[in-house]
């Protein structure tokens, strides 16, 4: 009788468990406000360069919007951003980390640290890595963003998919990437990426869905 009862309940659980992979539906969330509105000019920052990802990277990646510019600031210090944006909807992608991503392009991981730092008035958590290449240095602050919540390790993220789908009917997400050569110069580099964040934080905010 046990025996039966507990395949009895196995039943129930996996047929419950096809039903809800047969009726579920993730909704189709839309930015805020697209990224063709991010402004060219905030807080004494100009844009001086805007690109676009190759067709091949689009095709993995899958974004439903991201933005990739570089701002100079009134000294002459440059900042590198990128935005990306993935609706939850059938035909969009997800998040690549720069811990894999990276790599495979050749650079190599000197530093990370997971950090948190108070920005808009909002506790962020995010990661200070740097990378080398060569005798290149990149200073990467990066983050990922869902549902109002800032995150800065893989599993966290994978995790807040698969409650955010599961209670919420959403798996939309954000990848937000600040990086600046640092040529030798790492605390000069770090500064001039915290300060471009004080200034873009609270606009990064004003696009994403809460």
């Amino acid at each position: 009788m046990n025996l039966r009862f507990r395949f009895l309940v196995l039943y129930v659980l996996l047929a419950g468990m096809a039903a809800y992979m047969s009726f579920h539906r993730d909704l189709i969330v839309p930015l805020a406000k697209p990224f063709s509105e991010f402004p060219p000019v905030h807080n004494g920052w100009r844009m001086v360069g805007q690109s676009s990802l190759s067709d091949n990277v689009i095709k993995v990646l899958m974004p439903t919007d991201y933005l990739s510019r570089r701002y100079v600031a009134p000294d002459g210090t440059t900042v590198d951003m990128y935005l990306s944006f993935f609706d939850g909807g059938p035909d969009t992608g997800g998040i690549h980390s720069p811990k894999h991503c990276l790599p495979g392009s050749g650079w190599f991981e000197m530093s990370s640290e997971r950090t948190v730092r108070e920005l808009g008035g909002e506790q962020v958590n995010l990661v200070r890595a740097l990378y080398a290449m060569g005798e290149q240095r990149e200073l990467i602050y990066y983050w990922f963003y869902m549902r109002g919540t800032t995150m800065s390790d893989e599993y966290s993220l994978k995790l807040a998919e698969i409650t955010g789908s599961m209670f919420h009917n959403r798996r939309d997400q954000s990848f937000i990437r600040i990086s600046v050569q640092a040529k030798g110069n790492v605390d000069a580099a770090n500064r001039r990426v915290e300060d471009f964040l004080r200034d873009f934080y609270p606009l990064f905010r004003e696009y994403l869905p809460s």
